[in-house]
């Protein structure tokens, strides 16, 4: 794919991953080394990435994620626009254990105490992009996973059984990685169009 073609076709892939092929460590250490090389604030490269395979682990990673998950879809009321993407999540949920990779996007550091704007949008931000590039490696190589983010009502709990120190590593997004099933032809996904959501010179400028 031409890079214009990969940015407006990388998508949240759930349904079509195929859960019964298994994907090669060398494949993910190779979208892994383009993952790395996104940039970071200070060029402080924070990123650490925890891969699992083991189905007993990965069991267990998927109950906790099911347990958030279901809180999640507990405390809102979805649009009718959105019903589409949360079966895709359900499915997805149900799912998890059975996909042959999930990989654990880390952050060294926690985020700051203050809470405050900047210093939390300078520390996902600096992660962020390497998960960005990492999807885009996936799907380069036939290959795909979405962000995640339901585990992390539970991140202590994962942090303790996969031995990630809590106090000085947090997980900031959890992706399920597998091979693509076939699908349909390669299209942009459905979105707005720059024009209605850009403004010009002030807020709601024409």
């Amino acid at each position: 794919m031409n890079a214009t073609e990969l940015l407006r076709t990388t998508r949240a892939f759930r349904r079509r991953l195929d859960l019964t092929r298994p994907v090669d460590r060398a494949e993910l250490l190779d979208c892994l080394d383009t993952a790395v090389h996104a940039p970071s604030g200070t060029n402080r490269q924070p990123w650490r990435f925890l891969v699992v395979q083991e189905p007993g682990t990965r069991q267990q990673i998927a109950d906790y994620y099911r347990k958030g998950f279901a809180a999640y879809l507990s405390a809102r009321t979805p649009r009718p626009d959105q019903l589409g993407d949360l079966a895709s999540g359900r499915y997805l949920a149900e799912h998890l254990h059975e996909v042959p990779a999930l990989v654990l996007a880390c952050a060294l550091g926690r985020p700051p105490a203050t809470g405050s704007a900047p210093h939390l949008a300078s520390f996902y931000g600096s992660i962020y992009p390497a998960v960005w590039n990492f999807l885009l490696a996936l799907h380069d190589r036939g290959l795909g996973g979405t962000m995640t983010t339901a585990h992390l009502a539970y991140e202590r709990e994962v942090a303790e059984l996969l031995d990630i120190p809590f106090d000085e590593v947090t997980q900031v997004a959890l992706l399920p990685v597998a091979h693509l099933r076939p699908g349909p032809p390669k299209q942009g996904a459905r979105r707005r169009p720059a024009r209605e959501v850009t403004a010009w010179e002030r807020w709601g400028g024409a």
